[in-house]
């Protein structure tokens, strides 16, 4: 399980605290239970915990934790949800066995918890309030699950944007991080996040801003799972191929 496995022993709650500490003790206590080797891990205290290893967890559970609300919000999780979630783990993160298991228990027990989605946005955002480039992440991550089949529900839509306030994030960006899953026109000038009445300069500009964060390098760095880590690789080939396209129609 990577970084993960390193980290069951060592992680029952106390490591994130609040609600995500609750919905990640919870299931990682779970799986501890049901793995003597496990068990015979001795428990360290909170300090022992490096910053990069608790913003990891953080993102990891608070992942799967919001997409367990975002999926409940009209009531109930359908099989086509959970089948589009399934995908996720299995195409966007090529999370390995252990870790889909890890991811899986941290969404059924996010499900069926008292906290709410708001509650663990929130918390999220107190860990990585300095890097908009993960919040953003967070928010790219809830519309792709939330229109994998095809349409987004209103109420899916109302709880996504109640993390971008919490999150803080200006709601032009929000709408054009939105209308790379509900438009495919102009899906380029989306992907980075401009106009197509944007002059050169000013696409050059937020071009060159989005390389900076997140390109490889930059995001190995910021403290991301290493299944994460991947999948923010594939937004910056996105942005690569949505800048390439923008050259060639403008003949940059």
């Amino acid at each position: 399980m990577g970084w993960l496995g390193k980290m069951v022993g060592g992680t029952i709650g106390f490591a994130l605290g609040g609600p995500l500490g609750a919905i990640g003790g919870a299931a990682l206590g779970h799986l501890m239970d049901a793995d003597s080797d496990q068990q015979q891990r001795v428990l360290p205290n909170e300090a022992q915990m490096s910053p990069q290893g608790k913003a990891q967890l953080t993102f990891f559970v608070a992942a799967f934790s919001m997409l367990a609300k975002l999926a409940r919000v009209d009531g109930q999780v359908t099989d086509e949800e959970m089948a589009s979630i399934r995908r996720f783990m299995a195409q966007d993160l090529h999370l390995n066995a252990e870790s889909r298991q890890m991811a899986e228990k941290i969404f059924y027990t996010a499900l069926n918890a008292p906290q709410t989605f708001d509650d663990f946005a929130l918390q999220f955002y107190q860990q990585f309030h300095d890097r908009p480039e993960l919040l953003e992440l967070m928010i790219d991550i809830l519309l792709r699950v939330s229109v994998a089949d095809g349409t987004m529900d209103k109420s899916e839509e109302a709880l996504i944007e109640t993390a971008v306030r919490t999150f803080r994030l200006p709601d032009a960006d929000y709408q054009n991080m939105k209308s790379r899953y509900v438009s495919v026109s102009e899906k380029y000038y989306s992907v980075l996040g401009v106009s197509p009445s944007d002059d050169n300069d000013t696409i050059k500009k937020q071009y060159r801003k989005l390389v900076r964060d997140y390109h490889p390098d930059t995001i190995a760095s910021k403290g991301l799972p290493e299944e994460f880590v991947r999948f923010a690789h594939d937004k910056f080939r996105e942005i690569q191929e949505a800048w390439e396209a923008i050259q060639k129609e403008r003949n940059l």
